[in-house]
């Protein structure tokens, strides 16, 4: 591993982008949208449709925010202090994904409506139908949550590790 660099800066720059582009996408929604209006995009594949969840994926566990503000902390304590010795870009975008989206739902826990720690986040991306009809309503955060953690699982169906080796391999890759 000498000569090689962690990917902590890549790992924070894509939480930040990741985190700027939710925080942008909800300020406009909350702006422009009322509750419950929805504007059919793209020949109906897609809707904005405002929406507050505060349950987790899929509105579960409504009223749990408290609970989901304490997880989204630790997930983002955990991979702060990983990053130190992430030297797999895999991984450094698969973990600035989570971190960014854990961000930008856990600023919405915190801070929103109807107050301290009880916030609904801001939903607005309805597919094939209106109102979460087809799919449940999801922001960008959410996106980002989930893409990284599909990129995860692939990454560890490949023995990546987080220094970017794999187990047995003295090269490292990732």
């Amino acid at each position: 591993m000498a000569g090689r660099r962690p990917r902590t800066r890549l790992l924070l720059g894509l939480a930040a982008v990741v985190l700027v582009a939710d925080l942008v996408t909800k300020v406009l929604v909350v702006a422009g949208i009322e509750r419950g209006e929805n504007i059919r995009l793209l020949g109906g594949a897609l809707y904005l449709t405002h929406h507050r969840n505060t349950g987790a994926a899929f509105s579960f566990a409504e009223g749990w925010t408290v609970v989901f503000t304490l997880v989204a902390v630790v997930v983002a304590v955990v991979i702060v202090r990983t990053a130190r010795r992430m030297y797999s870009t895999g991984w450094a975008v698969t973990l600035g994904l989570v971190l960014g989206g854990a961000l930008g739902n856990l600023i919405d826990r915190v801070f929103r409506d109807p107050g301290f720690l009880r916030g609904g986040v801001v939903d607005f991306l309805s597919v094939f139908g209106p109102n979460g009809e087809i799919w449940p309503i999801f922001n960008v955060a959410d996106s980002a949550i989930v893409c990284g953690g599909v990129l995860g699982v692939l990454l560890a169906l490949r023995g990546i590790e987080f220094d970017g080796s794999r187990p047995g391999s003295e090269t490292a890759t990732g």
